[in-house]
């Protein structure tokens, strides 16, 4: 009579490795921040539960459409007993990071739009370039690349384009 293979409760960093198709080194990674827990052998081994699959599915499917892993967490997070994300918690969550994604998209349309108007100029001046300095914030307050380095470049929604956008209105009215 064959013998019926004994369940496995709990995965080994190799064999989570290779039915998630996540490296090693990453699933290490997702445990550091948080994603996922494994408890220690005596021999301190990793173990994970079997639960970590869908954890690491979830982890990676959420990060290819380019959420942040801090937001992923957060949302495990709040999770009750930390469980595993269902096929609602994911419809949930999904519906939330929509509008974030929409104005992700938003974002990236209007720099591929510019894009070519720069390499067009050959400036890239990082007083008036759309894509190193999007709506021209820094010009108008005549700081220029000092104030844009100081501050890590941040994008800002107030100014150039809009008020260019906003005295078109005027015009047409």
């Amino acid at each position: 009579m064959p013998q019926i293979p004994e369940k496995i409760h709990e995965l080994t960093v190799g064999q989570l490795a290779a039915r998630s198709g996540a490296t090693v080194s990453a699933l290490h990674f997702y445990e550091s921040k948080g994603l996922i827990s494994s408890r220690r052998t005596t021999g301190n081994q990793r173990r994970y539960p079997r639960d970590a699959l869908r954890r690491v599915a979830f982890v990676r499917a959420a990060q290819r459409v380019g959420i942040p892993l801090a937001t992923i967490r957060e949302a495990l997070a709040e999770l009750p007993e930390e469980r595993t994300p269902t096929r609602e918690d994911w419809a949930h969550l999904s519906e939330t990071w929509r509008s974030e994604l929409d104005e992700r998209i938003k974002q990236l349309n209007r720099l591929r739009d510019h894009l070519t108007d720069c390499i067009g100029c050959g400036c890239l001046s990082l007083d008036t370039c759309v894509l190193s300095n999007p709506d021209d914030v820094f010009g108008e307050r005549r700081t220029g690349s000092r104030l844009m380095v100081e501050q890590g470049g941040g994008r800002q929604k107030e100014g150039r384009l809009h008020r260019e956008r906003e005295r078109e209105r005027e015009d047409s009215r």
